[in-house]
């Protein structure tokens, strides 16, 4: 299940009340704090204690499929 575009672009992380970038449709992503947040049954799980942290390796990985899903 894909988010809605309009919900996407209202969403923000509530540790730092950035923009969170959208992987797979599975998990916004925070790449400033480096922390992930699931997405359960097409609802985002905004809570900051269900976030978890990724990664060198996956925070690559996360930041080049967003950019490739941006074009930039």
């Amino acid at each position: 299940m894909t988010l809605d575009p309009i919900l996407l672009s209202v969403l923000a992380c509530p540790q730092d009340h950035g923009p969170l970038l959208l992987i797979d449709d599975e998990v916004l992503y925070n790449p400033r704090l480096r922390r992930a947040y699931p997405i359960e049954n097409g609802i985002p799980v905004l809570l900051i204690d269900e976030a978890r942290e990724v990664s060198d390796s996956e925070h690559q990985a996360f930041t080049e499929r967003a950019q490739a899903e941006t074009g930039r």
